[in-house]
């Protein structure tokens, strides 16, 4: 093992990279480009007899080299070993700070030959685009890493070829954090990634699951599937649709857009939008990145519809001033103003509609915060 480059203490390893800031635009790799720079030290490391601290990798898809830090190195025999940290930037995501590990032996087999190891899940369901039973190693990082072994090794592979081993070793810890399970991702993470750069506060990750989620959904038969703006709502719409599997309910938090276009490219026939008050009254207002950095609750936007669901001017009144839409909603029935509830539910339906340009029939259900319907609509 080596780790003996001098380096300031802030730098120095132990088990994670620095936590991304609160705030900043410090862009960041993923897990698929993390591996492929750890597969290009392991061979570096087998084939050639180096011991790299540092790894330069060409980002082809995003046109750009990147460098990253080699935290560990072994050769044990026949087989090399490197390891680097995870470095999400400033994005939030589950694997900041894992540990890829890439393996590297020699096989009598031309080529490469790409595993996935501990911590690295294991695909139970089509949908994902990978073959069932083999590792959660998407497109982009297969060739990522297969380029990157290929321009060390180069005629290595005559007459025999070399097997990489993907690994995470608290993968299946990490895994509990995402939605693998969800999408049939069994045992670890996925190694993901399309460009291998991670954008600050994009959620690059939960984007990716929400549309796998769509995906796996469709491709296991579900004609109707259930977009949840959060675990609770989700739980809710369990209870009114009960006849439908686990996989029809995709949990597409702020990625309301996202939901939709995949539904309408996949052929999904009914997507039902389930959430509360907040979410809604944006999505109403035809927001479909609802996050609420992104973009506030407007309590003028309910005041006014207040008043077209009958509201008095003093009620409206309270409702323009409300601190939130939790406030909104509670004013609403302090008042027996049940009416602003569909009106919401309209124009979500409206509006997504709109954005799908009518390819599927929506239904929104909206519920308070103890799970009872305050109201549920359906178009096409």
């Amino acid at each position: 093992m080596i780790d003996d480059t001098p380096r300031p203490p802030e730098q120095e390893y132990e088990g994670l990279p620095p936590p991304p800031r609160r705030r900043g635009l410090r862009t960041g790799f993923t897990t698929g480009a993390t591996a492929a720079a750890a597969a290009k030290a392991a061979t570096l490391a087998l084939v050639r007899g180096e011991r790299p601290t540092r790894i330069g990798l060409d980002l082809v898809e995003a046109g750009i080299r990147a460098e990253f830090r080699v935290v560990a190195l072994e050769i044990t025999g026949e087989r090399a070993a490197a390891t680097i940290l995870k470095d999400g930037g400033d994005d939030p995501d589950a694997t900041h700070g894992a540990e890829i590990r890439a393996t590297v032996w020699r096989t009598a087999e031309v080529g490469i030959h790409l595993r996935g190891g501990v911590g690295v899940g294991t695909v139970t369901r089509p949908g994902l685009g990978l073959e069932v039973g083999g590792p959660a190693i998407n497109p982009v990082p297969r060739v990522q890493i297969q380029r990157a072994v290929a321009e060390v090794a180069g005629g290595e592979f005559e007459p025999g070829g070399l097997v990489v081993e993907i690994s995470v070793p608290r993968g299946e810890e990490i895994a509990k954090r995402t939605l693998n399970a969800r999408l049939g991702i069994l045992g670890g993470i996925s190694i993901l990634g399309t460009t291998g750069i991670v954008y600050p506060y994009s959620t690059a990750a939960y984007r990716a699951s929400v549309i796998q989620g769509v995906d796996v959904a469709v491709a296991n038969g579900c004609r109707i599937v259930v977009l949840s703006t959060g675990g609770k709502s989700e739980e809710f719409a369990r209870g009114l649709h009960p006849e439908l599997p686990e996989m029809a309910f995709v949990e597409m938090g702020e990625f309301t857009g996202v939901a939709l276009d995949r539904c309408k490219e996949t052929g999904v026939a009914v997507a039902v939008l389930s959430g509360m008050i907040g979410k809604f009254s944006k999505i109403a207002q035809g927001h479909f990145q609802t996050h609420v950095a992104g973009n506030r609750v407007d309590a003028g936007f309910l005041a006014r519809l207040a008043a077209q669901a009958g509201a008095d001017p003093g009620t409206v009144g309270e409702i323009a001033a409300a601190n939130t839409a939790r406030h909104v909603q509670e004013i609403a029935l302090a008042h027996g103003l049940s009416a602003l509830f569909p009106r919401i539910c309209a124009l979500v339906c409206a509006r997504s509609r709109d954005r799908v340009r009518g390819a599927l029939a929506v239904e929104a259900l909206m519920f308070d915060f103890g799970g009872a319907v305050l109201a549920r609509c359906r178009r096409g």
